[in-house]
């Protein structure tokens, strides 16, 4: 018998090497699915997130639904009167003012008392120079044929819905028809002195610049001289 031992044929041993190399694509393959799969979480999270955000957005309640047209309703826009906006964009003239110095039958209007009636004269009458605000006061002084002075004061308005307020006091040199409370202001700033119209006048207007404006039309009547 031959002591030869027939030849075995079988696989060629695999290298280390490359077993080692193709362990590491077969790794890398593995790696890119899983890579491939958290890119694929990574944008489902950030879409949630976004969703989320977008959940958490202010959103209007039915509440301030609700107020937003009280909020409109609280400055609604305001008519005005034609005739009135004449009137101020005339300021400081005034309607009557070429009736200054004419003798003529006079209507004061006051709210509250009756009107009064007489013949006599407009002596003076001040308004202001502008009414930026829509509304203004108008000072006059009359005097009647038969030596009374009237005084009046009347409150405007440019606005439809607001009403014109009048108020009128009459002076009379006779001590017991002077209104009361034009006697006590009167007796304060004079004491010493009679009792004039201008006294009177200046219990009913004061000293505001309007009325300091009225007064002026008059001279250095209305001054206090002093020594």
């Amino acid at each position: 018998m031959s002591s030869e031992r027939p030849e075995e044929f079988s696989q060629p041993p695999v290298s280390r090497s490359r077993q080692t190399t193709d362990d590491k694509r077969d790794g890398e393959a593995v790696d890119t699915h899983r890579s491939s799969d958290d890119t694929h979480h990574e944008a489902t999270t950030v879409l949630v997130r976004g969703e989320t955000i977008r959940d958490q957005e202010p959103k209007s309640t039915p509440k301030d639904k609700e107020s937003a047209p009280k909020d409109k309703e609280k400055s609604p826009r305001r008519e005005v009167s034609e005739a009135k906006v004449k009137m101020q964009s005339r300021l400081p003239a005034l309607d009557d003012d070429s009736d200054v110095g004419v003798q003529k039958e006079q209507i004061v209007i006051r709210d509250g008392k009756a009107d009064l009636a007489f013949a006599g004269k407009l002596l003076a009458s001040a308004a202001p120079p502008s009414a930026p605000k829509g509304q203004w006061q108008e000072y006059r002084i009359y005097e009647t044929n038969g030596g009374q002075h009237v005084f009046s004061k009347v409150t405007r308005s440019v606005f439809a819905e607001d009403q014109d307020t009048h108020q009128a006091e009459v002076f009379d040199p006779s001590p017991s028809s002077v209104p009361s409370q034009l006697l006590r202001s009167a007796r304060d700033l004079t004491r010493s002195r009679p009792l004039t119209w201008m006294d009177a006048a200046a219990a009913f207007f004061g000293y505001d610049p309007r009325a300091k404006t009225l007064y002026r039309k008059f001279g250095g009547q209305f001054e206090e001289h002093i020594s």
